[in-house]
């Protein structure tokens, strides 16, 4: 990733973005020619000089201070993922360890054990770039059967974007795969050296017709609740809330579970779902 060009860009999007009075600034009588704010009402919003903010936004002005970040954040009224991507663009020296985002991830024992304790609901657990590090039989009932995959294809947004059973079954997939794919541009700020994500966006480039759009858009999200539809080809359509948590102990893990209401059509047809995928018993020994 050219990480002066990820910040041009970013920055830009964003200043696009927010306008003069959104930003609480005076109308000012002038005509605009572009949408959005300009680089010295962003530097004035900021505390810095425009000269300055010139040389940051097209990534010639080396690493900014945190104070400056935040007052870039403030200044463009940046939300907590967009805080995030812009500190791991501006600031990547104090984040060192995350440049080794080639090893392998493991999902440790008692992390498995939960996963069929929730054996009600679909659960699983991503790691890097949203590769699917384990799940339990109903999230691969209701997704796809990852496990039957080669480990290096198990992967969410590979699944929700290049699998064609996604679309059909995935309700609002547009909205869903747009956000996967600003999960990945996140992702991307913060290994920019991850050589298995820079893989995976040339394969959801060729893959996906929507994908370069998406992915420059800029667009960051770090996906914490939310709610999910499915078509199931047996269960029938499935309504869920989603909650994501970092796991402890790994800030690169994110636990993820698809919850329903007690009582509802949903809960039902996900018995009768588990019922038909749950694996046979073991056989007993002689």
């Amino acid at each position: 990733m050219d990480r002066s060009r990820e910040i041009a860009d970013f920055l830009r999007g964003r200043r696009a973005a927010i306008g003069p009075e959104r930003a609480g600034l005076p109308a000012d009588g002038r005509v605009r020619r572009v949408p959005g704010l300009r680089r010295d009402e962003v530097a004035r919003l900021a505390g810095v000089s425009t000269e300055y903010y010139t040389r940051l936004e097209q990534g010639r002005a080396g690493n900014p201070s945190a104070e400056v970040v935040a007052a870039l954040a403030d200044a463009l009224r940046l939300d907590a993922s967009e805080r995030e991507h812009l500190t791991d663009l501006l600031l990547p020296e104090p984040h060192a360890a995350r440049r080794a985002p080639n090893r392998p991830q493991r999902v440790r024992p008692g992390l498995y054990l939960m996963l069929e304790t929730l054996g009600h609901v679909p659960a699983f657990v991503l790691g890097r770039r949203t590769d699917v590090l384990a799940a339990n039989h109903l999230a691969r009932a209701v997704l796809t059967d990852f496990d039957a995959l080669p480990a290096t294809r198990r992967n969410l947004a590979r699944y929700y974007l290049l699998d064609p059973r996604a679309r059909e079954r995935v309700g609002d997939w547009e909205r869903i795969a747009a956000e996967t794919v600003a999960v990945l541009r996140l992702e991307a700020g913060r290994h920019p050296g991850d050589r298995r994500l820079a893989d995976l966006v040339g394969e959801l480039t060729l893959g996906c017709p929507e994908f370069s759009t998406w992915w420059n858009d800029h667009r960051v999200l770090r996906r914490t609740h939310g709610a999910k539809h499915y078509r199931h080809p047996v269960a029938g359509e499935l309504h869920f809330s989603y909650e994501s948590f970092q796991v402890p102990g790994d800030t690169e893990q994110t636990l993820c579970v698809y919850n329903v209401e007690p009582a509802s059509e949903t809960a039902r047809s996900l018995r009768l779902l588990s019922d038909w995928t749950a694996p046979a018993p073991a056989a007993p020994s002689a």
